[in-house]
């Protein structure tokens, strides 16, 4: 069981005779690229203090020069699980910091959805792991639950990525101008956001059996134009006839994804936790929701109680989401509360928190 973590823990633990350098940073992510921002930001912060070198560590990836440059990283930076630290042997003097690509707490996940195998796995993770990073107190007991980890390990200065919305340079209208000469389909009209999440139910991610976007264009097309941000892992689920019979914009790959939830003027999406990040530009969400039974009972469900607690208007089919969509303009949008909940401070100065915090550890 595990054979390829253990294989990967081998190759690390044989580097890990190799002296440690404290000037090398190593950000563990996979291939795809995917769950990035966070990262960018601590880098960009870090490029402010000393010399560092960085590398990165694809975690799906097999490279003798990966493991080398892991083994001797000094600071060792994650944003999603990675199974194979289970069985690594760390030096006493690494710093391994937890960053978690999704902001605040929603739906579960890590071991609060894991069989009893995969917990033993993350609690080992957690052990070795030196600190996590959340938008929150409020949301402490959540992730001390899914990545069964000490409380005092748990520093809620923020997400890295939130620094973007309060940078000095940032000029919307020269993003839109990027994006319409990118897209120029997308000119003059408003653009709707729909960001759907991953199912464990395989047939429930072939999104578009339930959003019927030719219907959806044809009430609002001429007002509206429609982008696609996938996850990572629904892509493959797509019915590969929906974009040839039906106009939208795909923006799975499109590479900033804070940019992306700037110029959307509405965000369509189910159970995803962009939701949160997009609370932060006090915008319009319809919740579109055509499992939430499945998804409440049998799939991962939430910590929350999704139909209270949800801000904005959760609808069930596609009728219920026109109606909504008809009178968005006109909805009174106030996510104060749930945003306070989700996020201690919004400043732009998580990642200067975060850096200061570990270049300064002496633990």
């Amino acid at each position: 069981m595990f054979l390829k973590h253990r294989i990967f823990a081998l190759f690390f633990n044989f580097f890990n005779l190799f002296a440690l350098k404290n000037n090398k940073i190593s950000f563990i992510k996979d291939s795809n690229e995917s769950f990035n921002g966070n990262f960018k930001f601590i880098q960009e912060e870090l490029e402010n203090h000393k010399n560092f070198q960085f590398n990165t560590f694809f975690k799906d990836k097999f490279s003798l020069k990966s493991f080398y440059n892991l083994a001797t990283s000094k600071y060792i930076f994650l944003n999603d699980n990675f199974f194979s630290m289970a069985f690594m042997n760390f030096k006493s003097d690494v710093l391994i910091l937890q960053l978690w690509h999704a902001p605040g707490a929603f739906k579960k996940f890590g071991a609060s959805i894991s069989n009893d195998v995969e917990k033993k796995m993350i609690e080992k993770i957690s052990d070795k792991t030196d600190f996590l990073f959340v938008s929150s107190s409020k949301i402490k007991k959540y992730y001390k639950e899914a990545f069964l980890i000490n409380e005092n390990k748990i520093k809620d200065f923020g997400i890295p990525r939130t620094d973007y919305y309060f940078k000095n340079d940032l000029n919307i209208e020269n993003i839109k101008k990027k994006f319409y000469n990118k897209y120029p389909e997308a000119k003059d009209k408003k653009i709707v956001l729909y960001a759907p999440t991953f199912r464990n139910k395989k047939e429930n991610n072939d999104i578009f059996n339930f959003f019927e976007l030719k219907k959806f264009n044809e009430y609002f097309g001429d007002e509206y134009i429609f982008t696609l941000r996938l996850h990572p892992k629904i892509k493959k689920f797509l019915n590969k006839d929906i974009s040839k019979k039906n106009h939208f914009i795909d923006l799975t790959d499109f590479e900033n994804e804070e940019e992306l939830l700037l110029i959307a003027d509405v965000l369509i999406t189910d159970y995803s936790s962009i939701m949160i990040e997009f609370l932060i530009l006090n915008k319009p969400i319809i919740f579109f929701t055509y499992d939430l039974d499945y998804y409440l009972n049998e799939d991962r469900g939430f910590y929350f109680d999704f139909k209270k607690y949800a801000p904005g208007i959760i609808t069930r089919d596609m009728d219920q989401l026109i109606e909504s969509f008809k009178n968005i303009d006109s909805e009174n949008i106030d996510n104060t509360k749930c945003l306070n909940y989700q996020f201690n401070t919004l400043d732009g100065n998580v990642s200067k928190r975060i850096v200061d915090f570990i270049v300064n550890y002496e633990g």
